[in-house]
């Protein structure tokens, strides 16, 4: 039994990922933020659990993949879906896709289910990420999608820019670009600096825009990641 808390906890990742795919589809996009959120403290806590209790399997690897595509993918997906759908206006060039226009959001399970794949296969994601991890896009989106549906009207120019975002993000996901782990191995700032400075940014951006700040956030997260690397690679040459 011991063996299979790990595996349950990524269950109950599942299931909040279904509810919020639920939610989603009720236009209730405060749920949706709270059960994607929920659905990743579970995705962190199963990691944890996995290695406190020396519970690794290779079913747990697939079961966390499976999930991740429903919570991560599935459901923001579902919820750009509702956003473009109903709330944002198209701009009347594009009016002839109108009833088309929302399904470019299922680009968003689709790369991350590409993604995830690619993860379990990549070895050297294993302190490190390569590409946009697909908790922090789901992040963004779920965050995104609440603070553009309390605009009445949205803005004509908001169309273009989630369009823009649903495919950088979904590329961004399946590039190399190396963006880091927010796992802290030892209480310390030395090697720790980029993981405190993005908790700080977050928290000032919460503080200001509220749910709206979590997707500033994660493009600061981008921002770091590339500013970071580029550093890393001149201190190399």
């Amino acid at each position: 039994m011991r063996k299979q808390i790990p595996n349950i906890i990524t269950l109950l990742n599942l299931l909040a990922g279904c509810i919020a795919i639920t939610m989603a589809l009720q236009a209730n996009f405060k749920a949706v933020v709270i059960w994607v959120v929920v659905a990743a403290l579970f995705d962190f806590l199963d990691g944890t659990a996995a290695r406190l209790l020396k519970a690794y399997s290779p079913i747990g690897k697939e079961i966390d993949s499976l999930a991740d595509v429903v919570s991560f993918g599935v459901a923001p997906a579902v919820t750009v879906f509702m956003l473009l759908r109903d709330t944002l206006p198209i701009p009347g060039i594009l009016q002839p896709l109108t009833l088309y226009l929302p399904y470019t959001a299922f680009l968003i399970p689709v790369f991350s289910a590409y993604r995830l794949a690619k993860f379990n296969l990549d070895e050297r994601q294993t302190t490190s990420f390569r590409g946009l991890p697909t908790p922090a896009n789901a992040l963004f989106w779920i965050s995104y999608c609440y603070g553009v549906h309390l605009l009445t009207p949205a803005p004509l120019p908001l169309f273009y820019v989630t369009l823009f975002f649903i495919l950088s993000l979904s590329l961004l996901m399946i590039t190399g670009i190396p963006m880091f782990s927010l796992k802290i191995k030892k209480i310390s700032l030395k090697g720790n600096g980029r993981q405190v400075l993005l908790i700080l940014l977050m928290i000032v951006f919460v503080v200001l825009w509220g749910i709206m700040g979590i997707a500033a956030g994660i493009l600061a997260y981008i921002a770091l990641s590339v500013i970071t690397r580029n550093r890393e690679r001149q201190i190399v040459k």
